[in-house]
């Protein structure tokens, strides 16, 4: 992964001492990086009060604190495994908008609960845009796994309803949801993938145990947009982050973690079906100042 706080860490050695221009230019940097300014107030607040409580005055110590303040906003406690249902099968509904990974999430998903063991079905209930159910058929071909299709612009909820139907025949472990991410208004699209998770409810009696929206790093402010429009119309539990190895900024993250309380759940960061890993707060925040 290439520093996503390139510009942050030149800072250290650009004041020799600690003042008003230096958390001007600390919280100047947090923003052009995509941290949101609400977000970029509230850690260099918290800077501010912990290296007075606890005499911390050099470059290192306050590097460190940062690093500190990034974690904690972002959850400590080590990685937090996708929810796995007591009562098969489990079912992942996967959202985003076009372009964000989806289709390439769902396959490193799906080959990184393949190769513990458990037997996958993908829904493939993309059916608007051109090519989305030949992309998921050809990473379902690769894995070896199922994948449920109807025609194009076909009902999405028919695609999920039959995915589930086969999932409960079959025995299946897991259930892997694709969802459209453009269609003509917005307003149609959330009220779609509503209707996907009564289809949902109503087959097991209870919701998708994850509602994963994929954001693109390299977004920058409008994956805030994207988070918020998403997490009032289905609830997202978490966050699937993608191409993390380009030239992406990385303080999005932390401003939908703080602002909208959404957890980045996992990461991807290359274009092989293994690349893809649970988030860690400690290791991420490390990664930014490596």
């Amino acid at each position: 992964m290439k520093k996503v706080f390139e510009k942050i860490n030149f800072i250290w050695q650009k004041f020799k001492k600690i003042d008003d221009k230096f958390w001007d230019d600390l919280e100047e940097q947090l923003i052009t990086s995509d941290v949101s300014i609400n977000t970029a107030e509230k850690i260099i607040s918290d800077m501010k009060r912990k290296s007075y409580q606890e005499k911390i005055s050099g470059p290192e110590g306050l590097r460190n604190l940062l690093k500190e303040e990034i974690a904690d906003i972002l959850g400590t406690g080590g990685k937090r495994e996708l929810k796995y249902s007591d009562e098969p099968p489990t079912v992942y509904m996967v959202v985003g908008v076009n372009g964000t990974g989806k289709t390439s999430s769902i396959a490193k998903i799906a080959n990184m609960f393949k190769k513990q063991g458990k037997k996958i079905i993908i829904a493939a209930a993309d059916t608007f845009r051109a090519a989305a159910v030949e992309q998921l058929g050809h990473f379902a071909e690769i894995l070896g796994i199922d994948m449920v299709s109807h025609q194009r612009n076909s009902d999405p909820g028919a695609v999920v309803y039959d995915s589930l139907e086969k999932a409960v025949a079959r025995r299946a472990d897991i259930v892997i949801i694709d969802t459209a991410g453009r269609m003509q208004t917005s307003y149609n699209l959330m009220e779609e993938l509503k209707k996907i998770k009564m289809v949902v409810r109503k087959k097991l009696g209870r919701g998708p145990d994850e509602v994963l929206l994929t954001i693109d790093s390299t977004t920058g402010q409008n994956a805030r947009n994207q988070a918020e429009k998403f997490a009032e119309s289905v609830d997202v539990t978490g966050i699937i982050l993608t191409k993390v190895d380009s030239t992406s900024r990385g303080g999005i993250i932390i401003t939908i973690k703080n602002d909208l309380k959404i957890p980045v759940r996992i990461i991807t960061d290359g274009e092989k079906l293994e690349d893809i890993y649970y988030f860690d707060a400690g290791s991420f925040a490390d990664m930014m100042f490596s």
